[in-house]
């Protein structure tokens, strides 16, 4: 029997490649708002050996995330969280993307902070949209860091008046994750486990596919142009960024985001790049 875990909350393209690349010799436990998707990813990871477990989860309850987070200690030993669950701006509206893209992610890592295995490790995939925005207020960076999560959504600067469209929730909120992720791992630390994010670019993925057929597209498609790699980047390519972050090589790496995008915040910043608002 299996008596480490991993977890892998969101089983889309990316969660199924991490757990590839990561699931050998472990219990994988599966967690996804959608049945459907969890069935498929499931059916995939068993035929190719791996032993599975699964969950439903709606990261925006704390209920949810709890429950998860006690079944995954009841499965062994908590070694590895991965949490891929989000939105992307054409999937909802504003309120629902800092529902499920921010809030979300605070309640995992506050939740899988009781439950990480000693030696263990997290990461959170957020987004180069994390860099996109204008740089926020030194106080609102603290609010986004180190309010409890419960009391996040209340913050004055997250409400619907100030919030302009969905591009600017999922910008804001892949800036949260990266804040969070860095004021989190101290208290992961604690428990002798490391935290850390991954920022992708446009990865071909059902949800980047969702967003190349939606009005976004020729915005899409001039960052790609613009890039030093001039292509989309694969779940497989992401998975190997984790696979580092979650391992020994990293065993002095917490607190940090890595950035793989193929080069678009770089064309970007060095005014190659040009975004509307």
């Amino acid at each position: 029997m299996n008596n480490k875990v991993l977890v892998i909350i969101g089983a889309g393209g990316i969660g199924q490649a991490i757990a590839r690349r990561q699931g050998s010799g472990k219990t994988v436990l599966l967690a996804d708002l959608s049945a459907s998707v969890l069935d498929s990813a499931v059916e995939a990871l068993r035929a190719s050996g791996h032993t599975v477990a699964t969950q439903a989860v709606d990261v925006a309850s704390r209920e949810s995330v709890r429950a998860l987070a006690r079944a995954a200690s009841a499965l062994g030993d908590v070694v590895e969280v991965v949490h891929t669950a989000g939105l992307s701006p054409n999937m909802a509206p504003p309120d629902k993307i800092l529902v499920v893209d921010l809030l979300g992610v605070a309640l995992v890592l506050e939740e899988f902070r009781q439950v990480i295995a000693p030696g263990g490790a997290g990461v959170v995939i957020s987004s180069m949209a994390g860099y996109m925005p204008p740089p926020l207020p030194p106080e609102q960076e603290a609010a986004l860091a180190h309010t409890p999560a419960d009391e996040l959504l209340q913050l004055p600067f997250l409400q619907p008046d100030v919030i302009a469209n969905s591009g600017a929730a999922y910008g804001l909120s892949k800036r949260a994750n990266h804040l969070r992720v860095q004021a989190e791992s101290l208290r992961w630390g604690e428990r002798g486990a490391r935290l850390n994010a991954i920022s992708p670019g446009i990865i071909l993925t059902p949800l980047a596919a969702h967003e190349l057929a939606s009005p976004s597209r020729a915005g899409y498609q001039a960052m790609i142009e613009a890039s030093a790699a001039k292509r989309m980047g694969t779940s497989d390519e992401v998975a190997g960024a984790a696979a580092y972050l979650l391992g020994p090589e990293a065993g002095f790496i917490t607190g940090s985001d890595l950035l793989i995008d193929g080069g678009v915040i770089a064309a970007l910043r060095s005014g190659r790049l040009k975004l509307s608002a």
